[in-house]
């Protein structure tokens, strides 16, 4: 089964494609993973994590990029000349099972979606246009990667701030979602925003556009460092009075300056300093990622076999 999993948070700069990058490569490179990373940001810092800035544009003049993907998606009645597999760049940073779907500096048009929809809904008789829109959302996202799935045990979704189309149709898509966040009241903010948003899109979503996914965790980066211990203690425990401890993962994302140089390499730490300590903390939080996802995928299963019970 390929577990896709969303990195979102309704507030930027909280270490969301640091995050994603990282846990990806841990994933390839210490527990022997299959994984895509999907660039679902026009600030392409996901892409450029992963590759040169040379190799992106000659990818971007090819047509290799998601652009071109949800232009085709936009316009299902027009020619498909480029599928997902052929977009998708191998090998990034030259490891073996690490693919990543470039992003792009202008993924869609909000207009052309709108009237796309609009004509779709007029052709089809269907006077409910948010139904249109619903569907067309909660598709959009998945439809890009359903033939590619079978090829990967991991597809993270690095979004981007905020709460647009992509994010949504992303949240949509994927069977978990991690909340990146800082220990400082904006980003704490931003993670409770996004939680009664989600809750929203569950309940707009129903019938065979039902959102099926779940909370992951909320990972904590440059935690601790310059911040007053007294401050941090207060807005973490703000934090534990909305989530439980189960919710938080344990490992947090330390300051460490080899992170921040890891972009000027176009690799992720883990690749270039192993041995820093912000490499170790997301080798350490992968093992916890993925624990938890057992732990998550236990309950599941179990939650599935006391419905057959009730039904027998």
């Amino acid at each position: 089964m390929t577990h896709i999993i969303a990195t979102t948070n309704m507030k930027g700069g909280v270490g969301k494609t640091t995050l994603s990058v990282n846990l990806a490569t841990c994933l390839v490179k210490f527990f022997q993973k299959k994984v895509l990373v999907v660039d679902l940001d026009t600030q392409i810092n996901a892409t450029l994590s992963l590759m040169p800035p040379q190799t992106f544009v000659t990818y971007r003049k090819e047509r290799r990029t998601l652009k071109y993907l949800f232009e085709q998606a936009i316009q299902p009645s027009g020619q498909k000349t480029i599928s997902t597999s052929d977009v998708i760049c191998p090998y990034v940073c030259t490891v073996k099972g690490l693919d990543l779907l470039p992003g792009d500096l202008d993924l869609y048009d909000d207009y052309a979606v709108s009237a796309v929809l609009h004509e779709q809904a007029e052709m089809l008789g269907v006077s409910d246009f948010e139904k249109t829109w619903n569907h067309f959302e909660s598709q959009l996202v998945s439809g890009i990667l359903k033939p590619v799935l079978p090829d990967y045990d991991f597809v993270i979704l690095d979004c981007a701030p905020g709460y647009n189309l992509l994010t949504r149709s992303s949240l949509a898509a994927s069977h978990f979602y991690l909340l990146p966040a800082k220990p400082e009241p904006l980003s704490v903010a931003g993670i409770q925003l996004l939680e009664r948003r989600i809750a929203k899109l569950r309940e707009s979503h129903q019938g065979d556009d039902v959102i099926q996914t779940q909370m992951l965790g909320i990972v904590f980066s440059m935690a601790g460092g310059l911040l007053p211990s007294r401050y941090y203690n207060q807005v973490m425990q703000r934090v534990r009075q909305d989530f439980s401890e189960a919710q938080i993962f344990k490992t947090q994302i330390p300051n460490d300056i080899n992170v921040s140089k890891a972009v000027d390499s176009f690799q992720p730490v883990v690749l270039t300093q192993p041995t820093s300590a912000g490499a170790k903390a997301f080798m350490k939080l992968t093992q916890e990622m993925l624990y938890k996802l057992q732990v998550a995928l236990g309950s599941k299963e179990q939650k599935s076999r006391m419905s057959l019970s009730e039904l027998d």
